[in-house]
């Protein structure tokens, strides 16, 4: 049996701002430490939105599964901690020292300098191993691997030494870059998101970069993570973020793992809108990023930007901002994945049917204008579209965002 933890403790660098307990069975609380308290104003949005700063005990559940996998990473993930695929706060005590956003957590008593993190060196061969072996063994996970990331995609957590060359996280050390493998089931999508990154950057939406390669015979795509950098001296520091689940308390894994999507009751562009209204420092800048970021993914035909795939960036620390674009699948390039957007646009939800119209009325309930929101979902049309005609660009979805990009400017 695994050694029963009591508390646990929520590190921003050198610094512990949160104690989180587990009352009972299935119930997580946060309380906020007394640095934190002095530090940032009550009610501020430091850890997540949904735990604003402030001396009562809060329900922190919703928050704590959105640091955890998914599906047959997290069935993994208790198997080798030894604890229940449901026990939230278990899985955090062992995997918890490198996830998403700038937070460590520790067991009561430890602190980050209480570990020694360190970054092992893979040869070609480890790699292409590592990856071969993913479906066995999801994240690659190791007995010193102490990380986690949301999602389906079998992926692995890397530290980019530079020169090409790549290493190992062990023991909490911060992970900087991602890699994807592709997925069988519908070959040829990670190039076609390698792509769509490609077009987000071009429209000022991402600062992620991506790197295409084959190990063996699996092609992989590399993407950098927006909320790592790196440091002045020793390892790479983490900035704060969270998915718009955590932001809004909103379990994943009610409706059968299913709420991440608004139409089985999880958060929509409204919510999202509303947060960046109450908590970033200049509303109207994110608003408008948040029109851009709309319009971008039914232009790219993506039915796939739920609440897990949009994120807040909480830098500085106590306001938010969009966070980059991270997920940028055009799935209506493949017909058996949905074509209904996770998002509805204005009460639509077929991305065949959303028009600029609706991208505009949809702002609209944010108090948002909508002759500015039209203005800018042309602008951003026109910007990408343009990018995706550069010379050798990816051809399938050059020809998806140029029929679609004239089918909403034809309209417009």
């Amino acid at each position: 049996m695994p050694r029963k933890v009591k508390r646990l403790g929520v590190w921003l660098g050198d610094d512990l701002i949160a104690t989180l307990e587990q009352p009972r069975p299935y119930r997580i609380t946060c309380r906020y430490s007394e640095l934190a308290l002095g530090r940032w104003e009550s009610n501020s949005p430091v850890l997540s939105c949904s735990l604003p700063v402030g001396t009562r005990r809060l329900d922190a559940l919703a928050f704590c599964r959105g640091l955890l996998g998914e599906g047959r990473a997290l069935d993994y993930m208790a198997q080798r901690a030894n604890v229940a695929v449901n026990d939230v706060f278990a899985l955090l005590a062992h995997f918890g020292r490198d996830v998403a956003g700038a937070c460590s957590i520790f067991e009561d008593g430890s602190t980050p300098a209480s570990r020694e993190p360190q970054a092992a060196r893979y040869d070609a061969s480890e790699l292409e191993r590592e990856i071969d072996e993913l479906p066995d063994r999801p994240l690659a996970l190791h007995d010193d691997s102490e990380l986690s990331l949301a999602g389906l995609q079998n992926k692995i957590l890397l530290v980019a030494l530079g020169n090409g060359d790549w290493a190992r996280p062990i023991h909490g050390y911060p992970s900087t870059h991602i890699l994807k493998t592709d997925d069988l089931r519908y070959p040829g999508l990670i190039d076609a998101e390698a792509a769509c990154l490609q077009l987000a950057r071009a429209a000022g939406l991402t600062n992620i970069s991506t790197d295409l390669r084959d190990f063996g015979e699996t092609r992989c795509l590399i993407i950098s993570r927006f909320d790592r950098r790196e440091g002045a001296e020793g390892p790479p520091e983490r900035i704060h973020q969270e998915d718009l689940c955590q932001a809004t308390g909103t379990d994943p894994t009610d409706a059968r793992g299913r709420t991440k999507y608004e139409r089985a009751g999880g958060p929509g562009f409204k919510a999202l809108a509303e947060l960046l209204s109450e908590h970033a420092p200049d509303a109207g800048e994110q608003l408008d990023k948040l029109v851009d970021v709309m319009t971008f993914n039914v232009l790219i035909g993506n039915a796939d930007a739920h609440a897990k795939n949009l994120a807040l960036l909480h830098e500085p620390l106590g306001s938010v901002t969009l966070a980059p674009l991270y997920d940028t699948v055009p799935t209506m390039l493949w017909p058996k994945l949905r074509a209904d957007s996770a998002m509805s646009v204005a009460g639509v939800r077929s991305l065949e049917e959303i028009s600029v119209d609706d991208l505009a009325i949809e702002a609209t309930s944010w108090r948002y204008p909508r002759d500015r929101a039209h203005e800018l979902a042309g602008r951003l049309i026109e910007r990408v579209a343009a990018a995706a005609e550069v010379p050798g660009f990816h051809e399938a979805v050059r020809e998806l965002v140029l029929s679609r990009a004239q089918r909403l400017l034809s309209a417009h």
